[in-house]
């Protein structure tokens, strides 16, 4: 390694530390992640299998990249393993168990084996079954509910981890980093895509 290589790299591990404790640090690190050398962190390789999938059948691979193209499933990973205690571990294994074992009694196979009418059956389903979670003003809450469970959270963080990447912030979003005039009266016709950070 030459000295302009180790500059780099020192740099690098300097912003990677300053980022470390925060959810964007965590979604940029899975942004250069191999998919065939990924290993979970904390999920077992049947719960990898399953948020795979569900992030997989939430957020497919159309004429834009699906949510495992951006690493939407190894995020979710580090978040359980790196931003939950202990007790919110456990509560998401056993949610994530409840939620094969209902596709087992349906069809007797886990989520992950399902072929995509059965997917699109039990999604259906936990849709319509999940609370809906209160509603909140600038990031409080001003209505209490009951818990969202594992399906609407699960879905709420694999659409925020992929509207968050960056391959969609700059590829499929409009990506404009530092914004120019306010325009307050804009025709929705000329807005064009939704804005990314």
């Amino acid at each position: 390694m030459n000295r302009r290589d180790a500059l780099k790299n020192t740099a690098l591990l300097g912003g990677t530390a300053a980022l470390s404790t925060s959810l964007l640090g965590l979604l940029q690190s899975c942004q250069t992640q191999a998919r065939l050398d990924w290993e979970p962190q904390f999920l077992s390789t049947e719960q990898a299998q399953l948020v795979s999938s569900l992030v997989d059948t939430i957020l497919p691979t159309t004429d834009t990249p699906g949510g495992l193209d951006v690493n939407v499933d190894v995020f979710i990973d580090l978040v359980f393993h790196k931003m939950y205690d202990e007790t919110g571990q456990k509560q998401v294994v056993a949610e994530m168990e409840a939620f094969d074992e209902r596709c087992k009694t349906k069809f007797d196979k886990v989520f992950a084996d399902l072929d995509a009418e059965q997917k699109k059956s039990i999604l259906q389903e936990a849709e319509a079954n999940s609370p809906k979670g209160g509603r909140g003003v600038w990031g409080m809450t001003v209505e209490q509910t009951e818990a969202v469970g594992f399906y609407r959270s699960l879905k709420s963080m694999a659409v925020w981890g992929y509207c968050s990447s960056e391959e969609i912030g700059k590829n499929v979003l409009n990506y404009d980093p530092i914004p120019g005039p306010y325009q307050g009266c804009v025709p929705l016709s000329d807005v064009g895509k939704v804005y990314s950070l």
